[in-house]
C-alpha cells in the first residue's frame, strides 16, 4: 500500500519477446515506406527561405529566364509562329485527270466538250487558290492563322490564307461558278464532292523543328553562374530567378551523374533508420519508467505503437500524393485518443513522437513542428474530459483556428507580409479539422479492438433508463438506491485522489445488478420477511456470494465492457460473507471451516477505482445502521471499515497510496456527514403569539392611502 507495485517484473519472457517485435516491426514499416526519391534534390518553394546550408556552384550553370517569363515568350511565339504548309502537286494533277476521264466515261451526260473543259478550268482554278482541310480551314476563319509558310530550297515564303478553301466550301465556290442546268446535272451525277481533296497539307515535321529554333533562340541563357559563384545561402527567400538555377542546377547533377553533392543534405537509409530507432526507443523508455502499468499491458502497447506507425504512415502517402499533403493528416486525432483512453501525459509524448517522424517530409520543419505542437496542445486542452459528441466538434474548430494563426504567425515573421500566404494551406488545415471531428467513429472502432471504454460509453451507460438499471430499480429499489448513492459517494472520493470518476460512478451503478436474480435475499430489498431463516448458513453465504458471478453473467449477456465487469468481479474481492461465516462457525464449536464456503470469488481489486468502490460500498451500507449520525459516529465507521479492508489484505494488489486512503476517508466522511445532517426543527408559536396573530387577523383592513415618498420608494 505504500509503493505503487511494479507490473513488469510479472512479465513472461515471451512478452518481452512481443514488445520487442513491435518495436522492430514499427521501425522497419516507417522506414520501409519512408518516401526517398532515386536521385537527391532539393525541396523548396518559390517565395519561401531556402531551409538548406549555402550552396555554391561546383561549375559552371547557365542562367534561363524563370518559368513565368519563359511561359509568356512562348506564348508570343505561339501566336504568331506561322505553321510551314506543303503544296502536293501531284494530287491535283491526278485528281483532276481522274475527273477528266470520269466525265468522258460518264453516259447520259447532256454536255458538250466546251462544257466540260468549263467544269475542268474550274477545278483547276480551285487548286491553284488551295484546299485545305477542314480543321485548318476553321482556323483560317476564326483569325488564328492569317498566313502559312511554304519552304522551297531552304527558302521561307508566307503566303496569306483568305484565299484557301475547305473542301466543302471549294464545292460551294464551283456550284455558285458553273451556273447552266445541264453542268449542275453533270457535276451531281459524278459526284465531284467526294472528288475534292485538299491539296495544302501541313508539313509537321518542318513546323516542329522551326518552332524549336524559335523557341531556343528565344529562351537562350540570359547568363552563367560561375564555378564557385554563391547561388543561395540558408534563410535566403526562393526566387523565381533562384528556383530556375536550381533546377537547371540538379538536371545538370542529373546528366553529370554528381547526385552526391546533394547527399550531405538528406538523410540516407542508415541515418533515417537511426532517427526513428531513436523516437521508438524514447518512447518505449517513457512507458518504461513513467506509466510500467501501461508497459504490462499488451493491448495498451499494441495500441500505442500501432497508432503511431499507423498515423506515421498515412502521412508518408498523403506527402507523396499531395504538395500540401502533410497539412492534410489530422495529427491531433492521435493525442485525443490518447487523452480519451489513456492519460493527457502519454497524449503528449506519443503525440511529439509521431510529428517529429513525420516531420522527415516537412519541407519547413521548424514551422511544422511548431504549428503540429500548439494544435496537439490545444487538442489535449480543451478535450481533457470528454463526455459529448459536441465537444469533438468545438476541439475540431479550435485546432483549425490554431493552425491557422500558427501558419500566420510563421508567414509573417519569414516573408514579412500577410499577402504572401498560400490559401492552399488553409484549405488543407480545413479538410484536417473536419477529419479530427470524425475522431468520435474511431473511438468506436478501438473500444470494440482493444476492448477500451470511453468517456461518452460511461456516460451512455450511467442512464437509468439503460434496460439492466431500470430492471435493477424495479426488482430491487433498495439495492438500486444503495448503487446510487455508493456511486455519488465513490464519485466523491474518485475526484479527491485524481482517479476516473466517471468510471467509478458507472462501475457502481452496475456493481450489484446480479441482486436481480434473488432480490428478497437481501436485506435492503426485504419488507419483514427474511428468506435466510429458513436456509442453513452455507446455503445463504451461496445465494449471496453468487450474486457477483450472477452480475458477471447479466453483464456478458448485455455486454457490458471489461472496465465495468471489473467492477462487478472486485467489489467484494475474496473476501468472506462474514455475517454467515461466524454464524456457522459459533453453531459448530471445535469444527475447521472450510472459509472458500463463505468467500467471494473475487479478484481482490486490481486498480484505484475498484479499490474505491469496495471502500464505498462497505460504507454505505454500514452507515444505514448507525444509530446516531454525529460527526464522531460516521468518522468512526469509515476509520473502522477501511482500516480493517487493508488488514485484511483486500487492497494489496490495487496501486493505492497511503495518502489516497486518507483523501478517501476525508471525502467518505464529509459526504455522509452532508447525507445525514440533522434537520432544523421549526419552533412553534406561544400562546400569547397565537392570541396576537387573531386579534391582528380580525381587525378590519384601512385604506387610508400611503405617503407618497413610501409608495415612491416601493416603486
Amino acid at each position: 500500500m505504500d509503493h505503487i507495485p511494479q507490473p513488469l517484473s510479472g512479465l513472461t519472457r515471451r512478452d518481452h519477446l512481443l514488445r520487442v517485435l513491435l518495436f522492430v516491426a514499427a521501425t522497419a514499416l516507417l522506414v520501409y515506406f519512408l518516401p526517398r526519391s532515386d536521385k537527391d534534390h532539393y525541396t523548396y518553394e518559390v517565395n519561401r527561405p531556402w531551409s538548406y546550408a549555402l550552396l555554391t556552384a561546383p561549375f559552371d550553370i547557365p542562367e534561363h529566364l524563370d518559368s513565368v517569363s519563359a511561359a509568356l515568350i512562348k506564348d508570343s511565339i505561339d501566336t504568331h509562329f506561322e505553321p510551314v504548309y506543303k503544296r502536293d502537286a501531284a494530287l491535283e494533277k491526278t485528281i483532276i485527270s481522274d475527273y477528266s476521264t470520269r466525265l468522258n466515261e460518264a453516259t447520259g451526260l447532256d454536255i458538250t466538250p466546251a462544257q466540260k473543259n468549263q467544269i475542268i478550268k474550274a477545278i483547276r482554278t480551285i487548286y491553284e487558290n488551295g484546299i485545305v482541310s477542314p480543321e485548318t480551314y476553321a482556323k483560317i476563319s476564326e483569325g488564328e492563322l492569317p498566313a502559312v509558310r511554304f519552304v522551297h530550297d531552304n527558302m521561307a515564303i508566307s503566303m496569306p490564307t483568305r484565299n484557301f478553301l475547305s473542301p466543302f466550301r471549294a464545292y460551294e465556290r464551283l456550284d455558285s461558278t458553273l451556273r447552266e442546268a445541264d453542268i449542275r446535272a453533270a457535276v451531281t451525277q459524278t459526284k465531284l464532292s467526294e472528288v475534292l481533296t485538299p491539296n495544302i497539307v501541313l508539313d509537321s515535321v518542318t513546323t516542329r523543328s522551326l518552332l524549336m529554333d524559335s523557341y531556343q533562340r528565344a529562351l537562350a541563357p540570359v547568363g552563367v553562374i560561375q564555378q564557385g559563384e554563391r547561388i543561395i545561402d540558408k534563410g535566403d527567400i526562393v526566387t523565381s530567378r533562384i528556383a530556375t538555377i536550381l533546377q537547371t542546377y540538379e538536371e545538370m547533377l542529373d546528366e553529370r551523374g554528381d547526385g552526391a553533392h546533394l547527399t550531405q543534405n538528406h538523410y540516407p537509409i542508415v541515418g533515417q533508420t537511426l532517427y526513428i530507432l531513436i523516437l521508438l526507443a524514447a518512447l518505449y523508455g517513457y512507458l518504461f519508467f513513467f506509466r510500467p502499468d501501461y508497459m504490462a499491458d499488451r493491448r495498451t502497447v499494441v495500441f500505442i505503437v500501432s497508432w503511431v506507425t499507423v498515423f506515421s504512415l498515412f502521412a508518408f502517402a498523403m506527402m507523396s500524393t499531395f504538395t500540401s499533403g502533410l497539412y492534410l493528416v489530422p495529427f491531433t486525432v492521435i493525442p485525443i485518443l490518447m487523452v480519451v483512453f489513456l492519460d493527457s501525459r502519454t497524449a503528449y509524448f506519443t503525440h511529439f513522437i509521431t510529428v517529429l517522424i513525420a516531420a522527415l517530409l516537412a519541407t519547413f520543419q521548424l514551422e511544422f513542428i511548431f504549428m503540429q505542437f500548439i494544435a496537439g496542445v490545444v487538442a489535449i486542452d480543451s478535450l481533457k474530459d470528454l463526455s459529448r459528441r459536441s465537444q469533438l466538434i468545438r476541439t475540431a474548430v479550435l485546432i483549425f483556428v490554431a493552425y491557422a494563426l500558427c501558419y500566420l504567425s510563421v508567414e509573417v515573421m519569414q516573408t514579412g507580409s500577410v499577402n504572401k500566404t498560400d490559401g492552399r494551406i488553409y484549405g488543407a488545415l480545413g479538410i484536417n479539422a473536419i477529419l479530427i471531428s470524425f475522431s468520435y467513429v474511431l473511438m468506436f472502432v478501438i473500444e470494440r479492438l482493444f476492448g477500451y471504454t470511453s468517456r461518452v460509453t460511461l456516460v451512455e451507460l450511467s442512464d437509468t433508463n439503460n434496460p439492466l438499471l431500470r430492471e435493477l430499480s424495479e426488482k430491487c429499489p433498495g439495492t438500486f438506491n444503495h448503487s446510487m448513492a455508493v456511486s455519488n459517494l465513490a464519485g466523491a472520493a474518485a475526484a479527491a485522489i485524481g482517479a476516473k470518476e466517471q468510471m467509478v460512478r458507472t462501475g457502481a451503478l452496475y456493481h450489484d445488478i446480479g441482486k436481480i436474480k434473488n432480490p428478497a435475499f437481501f436485506t435492503e430489498n426485504q419488507h419483514g420477511v427474511n428468506p435466510h431463516d429458513a436456509l442453513d448458513p452455507i446455503q445463504s453465504a451461496r445465494v449471496v456470494t453468487g450474486h457477483v458471478r450472477d452480475g458477471i453473467a447479466m453483464a456478458d449477456k448485455a455486454k457490458l465492457p471489461q472496465a465495468i465487469k471489473d467492477f462487478i468481479s472486485q467489489h467484494h474481492g475474496a473476501g468472506m460473507a462474514r455475517y454467515f461465516y461466524t454464524t456457522y462457525a459459533n453453531a459448530h464449536p471445535g469444527e475447521e471451516v472450510d472459509k472458500s464456503l463463505f468467500s467471494y470469488p473475487g479478484p481482490d481489486p486490481q486498480s484505484r477505482e475498484t479499490s474505491i468502490l469496495m471502500m464505498a460500498d462497505a460504507v454505505e451500507a454500514a452507515s444505514r445502521s448507525l444509530k446516531q449520525h454525529t460527526p464522531e459516529a460516521i468518522a468512526a465507521l469509515v476509520n473502522k471499515i477501511v482500516d480493517g479492508q487493508i488488514a485484511e489484505g483486500r487492497h494489496n494488489q490495487s496501486p493505492l497510496s497511503f495518502r489516497d486512503v486518507r483523501a478517501i476517508k476525508e471525502s467518505f466522511i464529509q459526504r455522509l456527514i452532508t447525507m445525514y445532517h440533522s434537520r432544523i426543527s421549526y419552533p412553534e408559536l406561544s400562546k400569547e403569539a397565537k392570541a396576537t396573530a387573531e386579534a391582528h387577523k380580525s381587525e378590519p383592513e384601512t385604506t387610508e392611502p400611503k405617503p407618497e415618498s413610501e409608495t415612491t420608494e416601493k416603486q
